[in-house]
């Protein structure tokens, strides 16, 4: 860390993505809420320090990365000790040995028997991701609502304001749907007045290019590609966007964080585990194999999901019709900090 601090410190481990990043927002907020004295220290990867800041929650990012759910070998803490330490990463002894290193005052994580030291909750498998991390942080006695999801407005412009966002990409086969689907979607909903924008991460151009030419959409309908879109673009175009069409990537989160309505589709894991709230604005597609109880399948495999394959361009069409309009986005409040790296 690049500056020392004389206030107590939470260390907070999240070396994850930017849906990861997002599902914890509600236990960000409870710490906040809890230690509003405490500076929040996000260990995650540097990439995140704009999405760590917008929340509002944190006061400095950590730079810490991991490969899946893998937990970095070391972070780069300096100064006293952290204060305390909440594990919201994983569940076993490589993330919890790695912050009782730093000798924190206190260390909030689940139990696992490895890590007889700990005495935390029991870990379920099958519990939405936003509930898991408010259970552990409400058996410590700090409640938290895993519905308080919002992060406030981004004051930047949208580049386009009013559009229908289309996001064809993935960070694994198995959700990607496939390109043609998501073009088949855009020029419906272009021939019917829609403005359309289409986004891609890093390395994504090819795919989203593809979308828009088969659309009949111009080439600057297209944002990112060769990069990631910059996060405060990306926001503000999310905030402002008729609605999002997406599959179970960090941007539907984007949506349901900014109160964006948004589509989204779902496959190989079943929405109940990592889906948007019950509300309206929201719209999950997911055709399970009859009993969906548990986990269907591989999140990071290569191949679309044959879940996620049984959803057709008429079904995302049907949704964003029915989608309510856009109405009060988040009015969460920000932190008192920017988020700075290092």
């Amino acid at each position: 860390m690049s500056k020392e601090t004389t206030r107590p410190r939470v260390l907070v481990l999240r070396a994850l993505g930017l849906g990861d990043l997002l599902t914890v927002v509600p236990a960000l907020r409870a710490l906040r809420r809890r230690l509003p004295a405490h500076e929040i220290v996000l260990a995650a990867p540097e990439r995140l320090t704009a999405p760590a800041a917008a929340t509002g929650l944190v006061d400095r990012l950590l730079p810490a990365s991991a490969a899946g759910r893998a937990v970095p070998v070391d972070l780069a803490w300096t100064g006293p000790a952290p204060d305390v330490a909440v594990d919201l990463h994983g569940n076993g002894p490589p993330s919890h040995l790695l912050l009782q290193r730093l000798r924190p005052g206190r260390l909030l994580a689940y139990a696992h028997p490895d890590t007889p030291g700990i005495e935390g909750p029991v870990w379920r498998d099958d519990e939405h991701e936003r509930d898991r991390w408010c259970r552990l942080l409400s058996w410590y006695g700090i409640e938290a609502d895993p519905t308080d999801v919002g992060i406030p407005q981004p004051p930047a412009p949208s580049p386009a304001p009013g559009a229908v966002v289309v996001h064809p990409g993935a960070d694994a086969g198995a959700r990607r749907w496939p390109p043609q689907r998501f073009a088949a979607v855009a020029k419906e909903l272009h021939t019917r007045g829609h403005r359309v924008v289409v986004t891609a991460g890093a390395g994504e151009a090819a795919t989203a290019l593809r979308v828009a030419k088969e659309a009949g959409l111009p080439a600057d309908a297209v944002l990112g590609g060769a990069e990631d879109v910059p996060f405060e673009q990306l926001t503000a175009l999310v905030a402002h966007a008729r609605c999002v069409i997406v599959g179970d990537t960090g941007l539907a989160h984007l949506a349901t964080a900014l109160g964006t309505p948004s589509v989204v589709l779902f496959g190989p894991v079943a929405p109940r585990l990592w889906g948007p709230p019950a509300d309206a604005r929201h719209r999950v597609l997911w055709h399970p194999d009859g009993d969906d109880s548990a986990r269907p399948g591989d999140a990071h495999g290569r191949e679309p999901d044959e879940r996620l394959l049984r959803i057709s361009p008429g079904e995302v069409v049907a949704a964003v019709r029915d989608l309510p309009e856009p109405g009060p986005r988040s009015t969460a409040a920000a932190g008192r900090m920017p988020v700075s790296g290092g």
